[in-house]
């Protein structure tokens, strides 16, 4: 029961990493995106932020068709990386990332947005008055203030990449040693006779990992909040 056959280490290495790339490929955008939907004003505003938070309400399959359709091989987007820098996302574990990165998006974004909406602003005038421009204020003020709701995005976004299987399935489908990962070899043993022990093997692995994300996300979230306290 606890013995791990050499594809079920496979799927639990290439989730981490599909997790992992889907979490920090988001990071950056999730930042400017959540900055900018809390602190500016501009046309269609309303309109971005709905859209960037679609996939939360969408079928994961849709989401996966949607995907395949643009980022395959005969899809435009597709196509254009293809053709331009050979890159391909379609039946591939960078598909898989792709895919997980789009569905986990808007739970880092949200967090991230909520945190820059709470910061008092006035931390960033005075700032600002002793010298400091936009970037170093943002750099030294903004982002220090709002570490807390970053990390609570970068948690929530990788918990849900580990544990994404609609839009996977549906953009790169379930290849053993390229594009399984754990939910969809879950899937794929709960199809098989006598794959029940291996099915849990994974199940529990799946919920130690997310466990331990969260433990190690509160430790740290509490120590971050004890420093920014100060300065609020």
């Amino acid at each position: 029961m606890l013995e791990f056959t050499p594809e079920e280490l496979t799927a639990i290495a290439l989730s981490l990493r599909v997790a992992t790339v889907a979490t920090l490929a988001s990071l950056p955008a999730a930042v400017l995106a959540g900055y900018a939907l809390a602190r500016w004003s501009f046309p269609g505003k309303s309109l971005l932020n709905g859209l960037l938070h679609l996939p939360l309400v969408l079928p994961p399959v849709v989401t996966g068709y949607l995907l395949l359709v643009s980022f395959g091989r005969q899809g435009p987007v597709g196509t254009f990386l293809y053709d331009t820098l050979g890159i391909t996302f379609s039946f591939r574990w960078t598909g898989a990332a792709l895919a997980a990165a789009v569905m986990a998006f808007p739970l880092m974004l949200r967090a991230i947005r909520l945190s820059f909406e709470t910061i008092d602003r006035r931390l960033e005038a005075a700032a600002g008055t002793l010298g400091a421009g936009p970037l170093a204020t943002f750099a030294t003020v903004t982002l220090p203030l709002a570490a807390p709701g970053i990390l609570a995005g970068i948690i929530l976004c990788f918990a849900k990449a580990l544990g994404e299987f609609g839009a996977t399935i549906t953009f790169v489908s379930n290849i053993p040693g390229e594009t399984q990962t754990i939910p969809s070899a879950i899937y794929s043993l709960t199809q098989v006779p006598g794959g029940e022990s291996g099915a849990a093997r994974l199940a529990a692995v799946s919920i130690v990992i997310s466990f331990a994300a969260l433990i190690v996300s509160e430790a740290i979230g509490q120590r971050l909040l004890k420093r920014t306290s100060v300065f609020q």
